[in-house]
């Protein structure tokens, strides 16, 4: 029961995604556990078998944790609304990029500008 997949090629790719992204997390998790245990003097067996150990347990919580019915109908409603989302165009996004990056632009140039005048001011008010 613990293998089988809840509504199999429903959400496929939102939670594989999940999952592979919980797969290196917790796989550079337990190599920074591993490198912490060579450090000490434990022995080979356990700085390498606790990491290895540790990461099996995870792996197949995270693999019950996406096939859990609640988190897989989320996952699946999540690819669904993805799919209906209307994405801009290369040329949208080129144009709205240049536009945010001038107006950030004259926003600090005003902002300094404003903070130079005041610091002018209150230099001079309390000379």
């Amino acid at each position: 029961m613990i293998f089988t997949i809840y509504k199999r090629g429903q959400g496929k790719h939102t939670r594989l995604c999940s999952a592979f992204a919980a797969a290196i997390t917790t796989g550079l998790g337990c190599l920074q556990l591993y490198k912490r245990l060579q450090a000490t003097d434990l022995g080979l067996w356990v700085e390498t078998m606790v990491p290895a150990g540790l990461f099996v347990v995870l792996a197949l919580f995270i693999s019950w944790l996406m096939n859990k019915p609640s988190i897989a109908d989320f996952m699946i409603a999540a690819e669904g609304e993805m799919k209906k989302v209307s994405w801009s165009s290369k040329q949208e996004i080129a144009v709205s990029t240049i536009i945010v990056i001038i107006v950030v632009f004259i926003m600090a140039v005003l902002l300094g500008a404003t903070d130079i005048t005041f610091r002018t001011f209150f230099t001079w008010l309390l000379v």
